[in-house]
C-alpha cells in the first residue's frame, strides 16, 4: 500500500482526503504547516512514496519547502494550488514539483494524479526495454541519469521525459503524446506543465550541448543529443 504525506493547513479538507485515499488503498499522513512537512521528511523521508503539498501554508509556504526539499529528499511532489494561480504553478514546476492540481480539488482526480506519479516512479525493472545508444545513460532500475559519465540530478518527471524522448531519439515527439504517456493526462489548452519540465531539462543539459532538446513549432520536441 503506498504511503503519502499531505501538507495542508485546512484540517477539515485533509481529514476528508485522508479518509478517501485510505478507502482507495493509500495510506496518508497529514501535517498542517511547511515546517512540519520539512521536519517529518527529515525524520522519515524513506517512509513516503509521494508528497502532496499545499502552496499556501503557515510558518513556511509550499514554494519555500520545494526550494529546500532537494537537500533532504528526492520524493516526488504534487502541488495543491489555488484556482487561477498560474504563476505559483509554474514556479513550483520550475522548482522541481512533478505535477499539480488546483483547489478545491476533486478527490478522484487527486487519487488519479497520485497513482500516476507513483506508477511512473516505482515502475518494475522487468517492464523496462533497452534504450537507444546515446551520450545519455538512463538506468531505468535505479532511475539514475548520466551524460558523458557525469551524473545529472533530475526529478522523476524529468527522468521519464528523457526516457520517452530517448526512445524516439531524432524524431519529433508531440506534446499530446508526451502529456498522455509521461504526465498521464490529456494535454489541456493553456497547461504549461510539460513546457516547464522540458525547459528545466534543457538548462541541465545545455552544458553538454547548445540545443539538447529542440522545440518544433506546432509539432512537439526532439532530443538531439
Amino acid at each position: 500500500m503506498p504511503n503519502i504525506l499531505l501538507g495542508d493547513d485546512d484540517e477539515e479538507l485533509t481529514q476528508l482526503l485522508q479518509e478517501y485515499l485510505h478507502n482507495h488503498g493509500i495510506r496518508c499522513d497529514c501535517v498542517h504547516d511547511g515546517e512540519a512537512v520539512m521536519q517529518r521528511l527529515k525524520e522519515h523521508a524513506s517512509a513516503y512514496d509521494l508528497l502532496v503539498l499545499d502552496i499556501m501554508m503557515p510558518k513556511m509556504d509550499g514554494l519555500s519547502v520545494l526550494r529546500q526539499l532537494p537537500a533532504i529528499s528526492d520524493i516526488p511532489v504534487i502541488m495543491l494550488t489555488a484556482k487561477g494561480d498560474e504563476i505559483d504553478r509554474i514556479i513550483g514546476l520550475e522548482l522541481g514539483a512533478d505535477d499539480y492540481i488546483t483547489k478545491p480539488c476533486n478527490p478522484r482526480e487527486l487519487l488519479a494524479r497520485i497513482n500516476a506519479v507513483i506508477k511512473r516512479t516505482t515502475a518494475a525493472s522487468s517492464e523496462h526495454t533497452p534504450l537507444p545508444e546515446s551520450r545519455l545513460h538512463l538506468d531505468q532500475t535505479q532511475r539514475i541519469c548520466q551524460i558523458d559519465n557525469v551524473a545529472l540530478q533530475v526529478t522523476g518527471t524529468e527522468f521519464d521525459l528523457l526516457v520517452a524522448l530517448l526512445r524516439q531519439k531524432g524524431e519529433v515527439v508531440s506534446k499530446a503524446w508526451l502529456s498522455q504517456h509521461v504526465l498521464q493526462r490529456e494535454l489541456q489548452p493553456f497547461d504549461r506543465s510539460l513546457d516547464v519540465h522540458v525547459s528545466r531539462l534543457r538548462k541541465k543539459l545545455q552544458p553538454f550541448h547548445d540545443e539538447p532538446i529542440k522545440a518544433i513549432r506546432g509539432k512537439g520536441y526532439q532530443l538531439v543529443l
